[in-house]
């Protein structure tokens, strides 16, 4: 268990890594942040800065040196970039078992199903007629993936015939994919597991991701969802964990069907954008729960402050005429502003988010969704 004044290392400046290192601070901690982009958000509050690539071996070397534990901020750091660290004995959480895997949606959706856990129908992608024997198995449509990176929606196409899937491997690079079958969702939920080196997990209550051109939008906690639902989306979460050996914050997507069955989506092995109104409305927010775990201290039981809390999205869309306009949010006592430090807001760019909190979860989601409106400037 490291103590307050060791330095944590953090493979990553986004916003995870600057309330990662905030966190960290506000326990005690000294921070270290590797990134390639000198006025990321995590740099702009770290200690110690180091500006390279992920790969940079005299950066790593130096990362390793200033660090006794290591995090990443995200899943696609290479995994040959954690040897500096492991060949040092410095404990590198989330492990490199749980990074593989989740890097690759071959090795992932294939953990899953040998766990038992249903997922979407699937098959694997190599080459042009893998994609046709898996788009004639899946009903002549699907959705096709890369197998590596993509996120809000990016690497990923809705196909419909033989010809598009072709068009979009192609465009892809042909690197290795998935085809997805199409599953017919009513909602799309997440649930955040903190796991730590002693194998002791806790789950925050499920929440309910709104999403909107393949971006997460409101985020509502609890999720409108059964008993029988809630229960089997933290209990899957919290097998996958053990299963991944994992330490620190992970985040479980779900699709929940009409008839109240789940199926995995995917896995973050990082605190989550649907994790963020843990930040003001949880007695442990999930940036807390990765840096206690991290440092090799206990997960704690996660507990909402409020019988319901909600956050939305603030999206570079918000800076299209100009500055929000800031000051209407002193309307809103029960609203919490958050930004990332980031300086070029553009479409679609994550920029913050607002929490919320309310007695019920259509009073927390009306508050965001009703503070946000009102900080957009008119066109």
């Amino acid at each position: 268990m490291l103590p307050p004044g060791a330095t944590l290392g953090i493979l990553g400046g986004g916003q995870l890594g600057r309330y990662m290192a905030i966190v960290a601070q506000q326990r005690g901690f000294r921070v270290a942040v590797l990134d390639p982009d000198p006025d990321a958000p995590a740099h702009q509050v770290a200690h110690e800065r180091v500006i390279a690539a992920y790969d940079d071996p005299a950066a790593l070397e130096r990362l390793a040196q200033l660090s006794q534990a290591v995090t990443t901020e995200f899943e696609n750091v290479p995994a040959s970039s954690l040897a500096p660290f492991l060949d040092r004995n410095i404990p590198v959480r989330p492990g490199a078992k749980a990074l593989a895997t989740c890097q690759d949606r071959i090795a992932e959706k294939t953990l899953v199903n040998a766990a038992g856990i249903e997922t979407a129908p699937w098959h694997a992608v190599h080459s042009d007629q893998d994609l046709g024997m898996a788009l004639a198995a899946l009903g002549g449509e699907g959705i096709l993936k890369t197998s590596r990176s993509g996120y809000d929606g990016k690497g990923q196409a809705r196909v419909r015939s033989l010809d598009e899937a072709r068009a979009a491997f192609g465009r892809f690079g042909s690197v290795p994919c998935v085809l997805e079958g199409v599953v017919p969702f009513a909602l799309e939920c997440s649930v955040l597991v903190a796991r730590d080196a002693h194998g002791r997990s806790h789950t925050l209550p499920v929440c309910e991701n709104i999403h909107s051109h393949h971006i997460l939008d409101v985020t509502i906690c609890p999720a409108r969802v059964s008993e029988a639902a809630a229960r089997a989306m933290r209990s899957r979460s919290a097998r996958l964990a053990q299963e991944l050996e994992y330490v620190g914050h992970l985040a479980v997507e779900f699709f929940v069907l009409p008839d109240q069955t789940v199926v995995v989506n995917e896995l973050a092995p990082r605190p989550h954008n649907s994790g963020h109104l843990t930040i003001d409305t949880a007695l442990h927010s999930q940036f807390e729960q990765h840096v206690r775990c991290i440092a090799g201290w206990n997960s704690l039981p996660y507990e909402l402050l409020h019988p319901a809390a909600a956050m939305a999205n603030l999206l570079g869309d918000l800076w299209e005429h100009g500055e929000p306009l800031w000051d209407r949010l002193a309307e809103f006592p029960e609203v919490r502003l958050h930004l990332y430090g980031k300086r070029a807001p553009r479409p679609g760019r994550k920029m913050g988010h607002l929490t919320a909190w309310a007695d019920s979860v259509a009073e927390a989601e009306r508050r965001v969704r009703d503070a946000r409106e009102a900080l957009t400037r008119p066109g």
